[in-house]
């Protein structure tokens, strides 16, 4: 049977009769952009030697061909439509170019899986100036018709699941258009989802895409070696000179002589960028098929000096604009210690802090001694809380854990009566999982966040109370690019004194676009005389579809209402609606909201960045 074999491993060579053409087209171009940029005297000397560069020809070109990403395709890369803005094209490269074209055209679809095109050009002089038209047709594409996909080595007594694992990843089957990209990437994914746990020296070692143009017709064979298992050893950490080499061993989550796995590896990352001593982290595992038990893991960081300083800017539609600073010095006490001055100052909201940790522990638990204030002013109520207390924090890749005793003094002003002040000692616990597929941009997961406090009266409070709250967010893909967000939170402060015994930061408000949006940042809440006052309780919900028209540009339409409550049978939930735009930007998502409130009857609009969690 009549055919082409495309082979992956080794590059694909032209015939001898389509090398030589090529070739002088290079050496043609060659000159003529050394003739661009050389001297005058070297210019007199190209033009005495080759007279046939003085003919210069200008000409435009319109490329006719079906689908647009074959067009794109010729656009960029066909020699003729790419040489057509050079003013110094003579007679003899034109004509080369042109007679050139069909052959380019057909080598360039055939990387779209398209074999058979029927090429057209057609020169014409239209007021002195030459028009090209190059028209294509490309015939029928070429489709899969077999995948055969083979494994071979201890993978498949040892792993099974990671051999599927591997299958799955091979995102081309029967019945699927060909492309040289889509071959190619194919296999690399398939080889990396191989690698990525036990088999890191993996490799393909037999690859072949036979493709027959008449029949328009591709079997794809690939053959995978998975080599042997690959355990890690010890860390081989190069870089430290100012802090000590152990607080990378403190938050190292690897064992030595565990599996090779590449989210452990990225999880060590992740723990060590954590730290606030590190600028840059590089790891690098040995791939060694002949050494594959304990292999070495190569840690290369880049340290941050003692000395830091950083800040800001920024605009929320909920607080509007804000400056924002911080001072860092990592070496307290001579031994590590970082001591963090930082503030923010926004159109409603004052905040400043001091921290001082210590450096992490073992299994990365840091202790620091924080104490903090935050002014709010905004629904009509103003509410200074002053804090002061010590706290034990640990992150991992999936889940971050946080214990403190804090110390609360609030005060709050509204617009009748005289200002309120309560105070309370609270120990408290907090926990928050990350189960998604991508950190920044999420299609499916879910993360979770739990939070829970207690207060004893005449043991540093003057009022005893339990505080619970519970932030959850859920994704759900549908189709290849549609998303379905829920959102649900949900607060109580449970007590048998009145709300006005309990420091105002701890109890809710909703409102604003990471609550219920349509309405402001936190107006719902108890309203007296005008003033908002926070409540016992918060209920707060949203539902929210996606369609991404494009891999970066989205909309959404959403429905949001909640409430914030000091009495449950006085309660009233207030609903708000919307649609938006969405960008995935190198930074982070960006929402661009505009969400009607049902009790206010006003619409409002809301800009975010990140994820609201």
């Amino acid at each position: 049977m009549a055919g082409w074999v495309i082979e992956a491993l080794c590059a694909r060579r032209r015939p001898a009769w389509a090398a030589r053409p090529r070739l002088a087209a290079c050496l043609i171009i060659c000159v003529a952009e050394f003739c661009a940029v050389a001297t005058p005297a070297r210019a007199d000397i190209l033009t005495t030697l080759l007279p046939w560069m003085r003919t210069r020809t200008y000409y435009d070109i319109d490329i006719q061909a079906s689908p647009r990403d074959l067009r794109k395709l010729l656009e960029a890369h066909l020699d003729l439509a790419r040489f057509a803005t050079r003013a110094d094209v003579n007679e003899d490269q034109f004509e080369f170019l042109v007679t050139a074209t069909p052959q380019q055209v057909r080598e360039l679809a055939s990387t779209e899986g398209y074999f058979t095109p029927v090429v057209r050009t057609d020169v014409h002089t239209i007021d002195g100036r030459r028009q090209v038209r190059v028209s294509v047709d490309p015939g029928p594409r070429t489709t899969i018709s077999s995948v055969k996909l083979v494994f071979r080595g201890p993978v498949l007594t040892e792993d099974p699941a990671q051999e599927n694992t591997a299958r799955f990843a091979f995102s081309l089957h029967d019945g699927d258009a060909f492309t040289q990209s889509g071959w190619d990437d194919a296999k690399n994914a398939s080889l990396k989802a191989l690698q990525a746990r036990r088999y890191l020296g993996a490799k393909i070692v037999f690859s072949e895409a036979r493709v027959d143009p008449l029949r328009h017709d591709a079997q794809l064979s690939v053959t995978f070696d998975s080599g042997p298992t690959f355990t890690l050893g010890k860390l081989d950490v190069s870089g430290p000179r100012r802090y000590p080499g152990y607080i990378i061993d403190n938050v190292n989550p690897l064992s030595p002589g565990e599996i090779y796995d590449l989210s452990r590896v990225a999880e060590l990352q992740r723990q060590v960028q954590n730290t606030p001593y590190y600028a840059s982290v590089a790891i690098d595992v040995d791939a060694n098929t002949q050494k594959p038990i304990d292999t070495p893991v190569h840690v290369k960081v880049s340290e941050f000096p003692y000395n830091n300083f950083r800040g800001g800017v920024g605009y929320s539609t909920d607080t509007g604009a804000h400056v924002q600073g911080s001072y860092t010095y990592l070496n307290t006490f001579g031994a590590a210690w970082p001591f963090q001055v930082q503030g923010r100052l926004d159109q409603i909201q004052k905040f400043g802090q001091v921290q001082l940790s210590m450096p992490p522990g073992p299994r990365a638990w840091t202790n620091s001694l924080v104490a903090s204030y935050t002014t709010t002013d905004v629904s009509d109520t103003n509410i200074y809380s002053a804090r002061v207390g010590v706290q034990r924090t640990r992150t991992s890749q999936n889940i971050d854990y946080a214990y403190a005793l804090m110390f609360y003094d609030d005060r709050l002003t509204q617009n009748v009566g005289p200002s309120s002040r309560a105070y309370a000692l609270v120990p408290t616990w907090g926990w928050t999982r990350r189960n998604v597929d991508d950190p920044l941009f999420p299609r499916t997961g879910n993360i979770i966040r739990l939070e829970a406090g207690l207060a004893l009266k005449n043991v540093g409070a003057e009022q005893s109370f339990l505080r619970a709250y519970m932030r959850g967010q859920q994704y759900l893909p549908i189709g290849h690019s549609d998303i379905m967000v829920f959102r649900a939170e949900l607060g109580g402060v449970f007590t048998s004194g009145p709300s006005s015994g309990i420091p105002a930061s701890l109890l809710f408000r909703a409102g604003g676009s990471n609550s219920v949006r349509g309405y402001s940042f936190q107006s719902i809440g108890n309203d007296q005389s005008g003033s908002i006052l926070p409540t016992k309780y918060l209920v707060t919900g949203s539902a929210e579809y996606q369609h991404w028209f494009s891999h970066d540009w989205g909309g959404a339409a959403f429905f949001d209402v909640g409430t914030a409550t000091d009495t449950w049978g006085e309660k009233e939930f207030d609903p708000g609606a919307g649609i938006g735009a969405r960008w995935r930007s190198p930074v982070g998502p960006v929402n661009l909201d505009l969400a009607y409130g049902f009790r206010t009857h006003s619409v409002r609009p809301y800009l975010t960045l990140g994820i609201a969690f």
